[in-house]
């Protein structure tokens, strides 16, 4: 949801929202918060890649600002960056993974926009998952493609859905 009028981006960088909000040509977006499934998924694959991150040299950040373009800034679920942990307390380099977890309120073609600002961006791997159907979702450029695992390649990552809603 946007709230009323437009701020610029120094306004929107230097404010504190809670729960973080995302910015989008000049409007502030609301976030819709996760309840208890949408927590403990996050939780699951933060420790995941946590366990995994000497093996992958990659580092997990929960809710980081991303800034995709000059006036857009996106907060996902989780990110995941390879090599050396980013200076910048703002990403602007595309992370390897965006993963966004639906909440009760997300709709699956309304994430279609966000989605797509982490593609243009050049995030390699953009999954959305759903903790209540347990599905996932590959987001590309020509769309969404269910899957039955999280997977990459370089480094290969493989998360069997199963494996991750086993609690």
């Amino acid at each position: 949801m946007r709230t009323a009028g437009l701020i610029s981006v120094e306004e929107y960088l230097s404010t504190s929202y809670s729960p973080d909000c995302e910015y989008v040509s000049g409007a502030v977006v609301e976030r819709n918060v996760g309840e208890k499934d949408h927590g403990k998924l996050q939780r699951a694959l933060i420790i995941w890649f946590h366990e995994h991150r000497r093996k992958l040299r990659a580092h997990v950040f929960p809710e980081q600002r991303i800034r995709v373009a000059a006036d857009r800034f996106r907060v996902p679920d989780i990110c995941v960056v390879l090599g050396e942990e980013p200076m910048e307390q703002v990403f602007t380099a595309p992370p390897f993974i965006c993963i966004e977890i639906l909440s009760p309120e997300d709709r699956l073609a309304a994430m279609q926009e966000k989605v797509q600002d982490f593609i243009r961006m050049g995030v390699p791997y953009v999954w959305i998952i759903n903790p209540r159907s347990r599905e996932a979702f590959r987001c590309t450029a020509d769309g969404l493609q269910r899957v039955p695992e999280l997977r990459t390649e370089d480094p290969e990552i493989r998360i069997p859905l199963d494996e991750l809603f086993a609690e």
